[in-house]
């Protein structure tokens, strides 16, 4: 199983999906065992502060955790592990991408995901799901399709509990089954509620998410241990405020913790998602150059961080609290040569589709800028309905048009 660049919800959702599947695979599986793969090494899982706090509440350490350090260097990877001898699965993707797409793509036999159809994964994929389907997040959809499995397992752990103990013993050992599925609910639910701001945000929340959302609940609750302290509004802000505390990392950590990449005709795009301001960033990065009042250094950052990926075009999304306590969304968007008119194209669908204004902010607004080698552009996004799910999009279909 492989996630995308790591996310919540990529982590989630692999790591759900493996674990009941492993227990119940279907007869005609290509292995009774599957593995999750986080598509980050081991030390990016530091730039995710939330992790470390969901696994408190699951019981999971993240040295555990399968990452690209536990593959063999990309250089030999092909002939270590043959293509042949694997299948891949995917999670909140449905298209394999870089190095492991172009030597794995092939063997992609099954996918689970909420983002919009790319045609990539094959329309047969038994006994393995194919389920691309709009909502807020992919882990609801996993926990829809393994619903019936993690039941008859749950079910058959009380049945065996039962078969073999009496009295105070058959009483522990249904406690530690439901402790079980409580550890397992409350990680899976974690990142239905942060993409979903707690099930508010209207224009996300469909009906798998609610329905997910009430049954890990429900799941949660049967636990005599976690069911009677279970506060599902205190859960939620306090994984979603460990997300959003970004402030001892660098620029550049602050740039690849939720950080996505495409290729589009031979051309790369790079998207970060981030939970500060414009204006954080700027100032973040003139702290580190000893810096006042000075944005070049806040472009001298993404000038390196896109040159080290051989990005034509490198957005950034922000997402804050405005002075007046409402939620804005921010997009900064810096092309190459051999992205500049992919860019303008995007401009002029943007604007429209995403309500783009110019940004208040006279240091932000700095920013704005043509030049013989980068095009930057900045706006205010005022459809804050839309996240990276809607405009990667939008400007990957700019870039193939071009």
């Amino acid at each position: 199983m492989l996630t995308r660049d790591v996310d919540l919800d990529s982590l989630t959702s692999s790591l759900l999906y493996a674990y009941i599947r492993s227990q119940a695979p279907p007869r005609t599986a290509f292995t009774p065992l599957y593995i999750p793969l986080l598509n980050i090494p081991a030390s990016d899982i530091t730039l995710r502060p939330e992790f470390n706090v969901l696994f408190t509440h699951a019981n999971i350490s993240a040295s555990h955790l399968i990452t690209l350090d536990d593959l063999s260097p990309l250089s030999d990877l092909e002939q270590r592990l043959q293509p042949e001898y694997t299948r891949w699965i995917l999670v909140d993707h449905n298209k394999l991408q870089g190095f492991l797409g172009k030597v794995y793509s092939s063997r992609v036999c099954g996918v689970i995901d909420h983002h919009d159809e790319e045609h990539a994964v094959p329309t047969e994929t038994e006994p393995e799901p194919r389920i691309i389907e709009k909502c807020g997040s992919s882990t609801s959809l996993v926990t829809q399709y393994v619903k019936s499995a993690w039941e008859s397992l749950s079910s058959a752990a009380l049945s065996s509990g039962a078969g073999h103990a009496q009295g105070d013993s058959l009483i522990n050992d249904g406690a530690f089954s439901q402790g079980w599925d409580a550890q397992v609910a409350k990680m899976a639910i974690a990142s239905i509620l942060v993409d979903s701001a707690n099930l508010t945000a209207e224009d996300k929340v469909e009906k798998p998410d609610k329905e997910a959302v009430a049954y890990l609940e429900s799941k949660i609750r049967l636990s005599p241990k976690d069911g009677k302290a279970w506060d599902r509004e205190k859960f939620y802000e306090e994984i979603n405020q460990a997300k959003a505390d970004i402030g001892s990392l660098s620029l550049n950590d602050i740039l690849r913790k939720d950080y996505k990449e495409w290729t589009e005709g031979g051309r790369k795009l790079g998207i970060s998602s981030i939970v500060k301001p414009l204006d954080f960033l700027i100032k973040k990065a003139q702290d580190e150059r000893s810096r006042s009042n000075d944005t070049s250094a806040f472009t001298k950052a993404t000038n390196i961080f896109a040159s080290d990926r051989g990005l034509a075009i490198f957005a950034i999304m922000t997402t804050s609290t405005s002075s007046e306590g409402k939620f804005q969304r921010e997009l900064y968007v810096q092309s190459e040569k051999n992205g500049r008119e992919a860019s303008s194209r995007f401009e002029n669908t943007a604007i429209g589709e995403l309500g783009l204004e110019p940004l208040p902010s006279d240091n932000v607004n700095q920013l704005s800028e043509k030049s013989d080698d980068i095009s930057r552009r900045t706006w205010l996004q005022k459809d804050v309905s839309k996240s990276r799910k809607q405009v990667a999009p939008l400007l990957r279909k700019a870039m193939q048009d071009g």
